[in-house]
């Protein structure tokens, strides 16, 4: 069975970079759309980026467009999530999560079998 572990996450000032990792064991990574989520305090779960099979598509909430970029790593069974400029409504805990999407091109924010145990992002100076 796949499992899914995050890294990277951490304390960083406002305006400060971090890369969240996802990297996966029981399987392999390839087969999978890769989708990345947080959760802030009293806020509900929220997709911030996605990533198909193939890496053919990707996709980004309003909120992290132009600051966070997706990418995989299939030989290394594991998936990045660069964010720069980080805002202090960044806070939260990170999830990644892997769906087995019929379509090798398919990149969205729901239909996802399995979950990381997440990592925590907090922006603050």
């Amino acid at each position: 069975q796949l499992q899914l572990v995050e890294s990277g996450g951490g304390l960083v000032q406002p305006g400060g970079s971090l890369r969240l990792s996802c990297a996966a064991s029981g399987s392999v990574l390839n087969v999978y759309g890769i989708g990345w989520f947080r959760q802030a305090p009293g806020k509900e779960r929220e997709g911030v980026s996605c990533i198909s099979r193939r890496g053919s598509s990707t996709k980004y909430s309003d909120s992290v467009k132009g600051r966070f970029t997706i990418s995989r790593d299939n030989n290394k069974n594991t998936v990045y999530l660069q964010m720069n400029s980080l805002k202090p409504e960044d806070t939260a805990v990170y999830y990644c999560a892997a769906g087995l999407f019929i379509s090798q091109d398919l990149c969205v924010f729901s239909g996802y079998d399995y979950w990381g145990q997440g990592t925590q992002v907090t922006v603050s100076s």
